[in-house]
């Protein structure tokens, strides 16, 4: 390496070095923190497979590293929640935060005894995948999208098997739920701590989540603003003081139900083109089962966005933003997509895939340093790696994106 590759590595590190110092203070063994330094520089410069053993030699450390790397992920007794708080804290301390979203990941296993893993069908492929399934937090920042916590999930024999659960060291707390619960336990983790950014949550409820009308109520009862994602078959209340009950699908089929807005956007050619989308005239409520009793008098509005050629069906959202534009709402309920490439650039560049241990604090403690190592190069940039591309956003959002980033620095400051 010529002197100016030693003196930019050398800034690298510092930079790495003050990075480590902020989030993962938490950590109060100074061992902790230089094994935590080591295994973010693993990851953000080993290329290929990042295990322990090729993260030690793409580094050039010395003799008994691997160990060392393997025993921080798998043995060390830190805990990883403050360190997931810091991060995000980081993160919003550097970016307007734009909005909260969730997404899958799975992660293909070799046999059964890594921790949660379970045959299970893979939606996007159709096929049945022996995997691990976790659904991760992100915090949207405009075009970019940062990992910040995850979850688990167990289920089948994880659920109930104790010789399992102690092998793979899984707290007594932790155990199947639904997938809406461990979104509302994201929610309730971010509202939680007065430093992190009050921005609204953008859901996709129509995988997998067999309570959306509970999981949109338990957003709402804690006074957070959402744009959700469901099906044609989602049950809403229209209607006082004899309310009667209906779905979306149906309710946007009525006469003189919808409203339809015009949005131009850009095709892939460059020419521009209108999209249509209905909103439904009147506000709607959550039915009583899922909404609970603080939920059922909150109101919230209907969208409705037709395939254009009538190829593919409808697809509908609910949101509490009553008093924001179509197209602002469109373009928090298209950060979903910005989170499924994020989910996609950390299984090709960060090693979300490599961990090789079994266990339930090992887990967490590898999808900790991956979420770390994704926010440093985003934040800070590395020597030899290109950033994820930005998902670029809808011009008409930075208007919104500035409302939530004041909202973001008022928590800041708490």
């Amino acid at each position: 390496m010529s002197s100016m590759g030693v003196r930019v590595a050398a800034g690298e590190r510092e930079r790495i070095q003050k990075f480590i110092e902020e989030v993962f203070n938490p950590l109060h063994r100074a061992e902790q923190r230089r094994w935590a330094r080591e295994y973010l520089w693993g990851l953000l410069h080993t290329p290929g497979k990042k295990t322990p053993r090729r993260m030690a030699q793409a580094g050039l450390m010395p003799t008994g590293a691997a160990h060392g790397l393997h025993q921080f992920i798998n043995s060390s007794p830190w805990t990883w929640e403050p360190v997931r708080c810091g991060l995000a804290r980081t993160i919003a301390a550097s970016r307007p935060a734009y909005a909260w979203t969730t997404a899958d990941l799975l992660i293909p296993k070799q046999g059964e005894h890594s921790v949660g893993v379970h045959r299970r069908l893979d939606q996007a492929t159709g096929r049945t995948l022996n995997c691990q399934r976790a659904l991760g937090l992100f915090l949207v920042t405009g075009g970019q999208c940062f990992p910040v916590d995850w979850n688990l999930v167990l289920d089948g024999a994880w659920d109930w098997d104790d010789l399992r659960r102690r092998r793979a060291r899984i707290p007594e707390t932790e155990t199947g739920r639904p997938v809406g619960a461990y979104v509302l336990g994201f929610a309730r983790g971010v509202a939680a701590h007065s430093r992190l950014p009050d921005a609204p949550w953008a859901l996709n409820l129509t995988q997998r989540c067999d309570d959306a009308s509970g999981v949109m109520a338990g957003i709402a009862r804690r006074g957070l603003d959402f744009v959700c994602e469901v099906d044609p078959g989602q049950i809403v209340l229209i209607g006082r003081p004899s309310p009667r009950v209906i779905t979306v699908g149906e309710l946007m089929e009525e006469p003189h139900a919808r409203q339809p807005h015009v949005l131009m956007r850009q095709s892939e050619q460059g020419s521009a083109k209108a999209v249509r989308v209905n909103v439904y005239g009147g506000p709607v409520r959550l039915s009583q089962r899922g909404a609970g009793k603080d939920g059922v008098s909150r109101t919230y509005h209907v969208l409705e966005l037709p395939s254009a050629d009538g190829s593919q069906p409808a697809r509908y959202w609910i949101t509490s933003l009553l008093r924001r534009g179509v197209e602002e709402v469109l373009a928090l309920a298209r950060t979903q997509a910005v989170a499924r490439t994020t989910v996609a650039t950390l299984r090709e560049e960060f090693g979300v895939l490599d961990f090789e241990g079994r266990s339930f604090p090992g887990w967490h403690h590898h999808m900790t340093m991956v979420s770390a190592a994704y926010a440093y190069q985003q934040l800070h940039g590395t020597l030899d790696a290109v950033p994820a591309p930005a998902v670029p956003l809808p011009r008409a959002s930075a208007e919104t994106a500035s409302r939530w980033a004041e909202a973001g620095a008022k928590g800041l400051g708490a």
